[in-house]
């Protein structure tokens, strides 16, 4: 009889291991996605930096899970799973679109419950929590939600002409636009670290100002990256988003080198 995962093996992928890393990058899929969307930013990143890409309930190896339709409640378990993460060496975020926001979601519990929390954020293809806009995809019947599917791209074209892949695909794309769609920032204290934006020129989803309004939920330094292309603009200008990513962890390197030699000469 196999004995059962652990959380960090249920909800944590990590496709290109390497041991000597000096930061690992957790990153959050969008709505509808999966774990292996980020199955090329673990080769093409910097290999000091290891990837460790969340896998939601509900998708490719969890699809027997239920579904969690409230980006609360599923960052309470995405926060449950990092524990060990949080104690295993510095740890950066990337999300997204939905993953966006729900990484600073996980990042304020890990700061409220006393732990460990990124050293820096990526926040891609998402408005700011701020900035509230209603939406109701989620609502839509089928035909509608295939309409969204295809106008915002990220989707496998084989997929959307497939009706017994999308008979699969609908009811997790659904579920994920409804946890997004419905989630409300209530305010709170903003994060510490550095907060990274990136968003597409032409994505219809979130405007470049929507992005720049991340700047006001951290204390930290922010910075933002405008790339030509819309929602999945990261598809098309991976090299590059890998390289931008790189160059900042590379400066949270630094950084935590930095505090750790401080600490050192204060203790000594």
């Amino acid at each position: 009889m196999a004995s059962p995962k652990s959380d960090e093996d249920r909800w944590l992928r990590v496709f290109q291991p390497r041991p000597e890393r000096e930061i690992r990058l957790v990153c959050f899929p969008h709505a509808g996605g999966a774990a292996t969307y980020y199955f090329a930013m673990s080769q093409q990143l910097d290999p000091r930096f290891e990837v460790t890409a969340v896998q939601y309930p509900g998708r490719q190896d969890r699809r027997t899970e239920p579904l969690v339709d409230s980006v609360p409640r599923l960052a309470d378990q995405v926060a449950d799973a990092l524990a060990a993460v949080c104690e295993d060496g510095p740890f950066a975020f990337f999300g997204h679109s939905m993953g966006a926001v729900l990484a600073f979601e996980v990042a304020r519990r890990l700061r409220d419950r006393g732990q460990a929390g990124p050293v820096r954020m990526f926040v891609s293809g998402r408005r700011a929590p701020s900035r509230v806009r209603e939406g109701r995809v989620h609502l839509r019947d089928d035909q509608g939600l295939l309409e969204e599917l295809r106008a915002v791209g990220g989707t496998d074209h084989r997929v959307l002409g497939d009706p017994e892949l999308l008979a699969a695909v609908l009811p997790v794309t659904r579920n994920d636009y409804r946890a997004v769609e419905t989630y409300r920032w209530h305010g709170g204290a903003p994060l510490e670290c550095p907060v990274t934006a990136l968003v597409g020129d032409a994505d219809p989803q979130t405007t470049v100002q929507d992005a720049e309004a991340w700047a006001g939920h951290t204390t930290g330094a922010f910075d933002l990256k405008v790339f030509q292309g819309g929602h999945f603009y990261l598809d098309a200008h991976r090299a590059a988003v890998c390289d931008a990513v790189s160059a900042a962890l590379a400066g949270s390197c630094d950084d935590v080198g930095a505090a750790a030699t401080a600490l050192e000469g204060s203790t000594s």
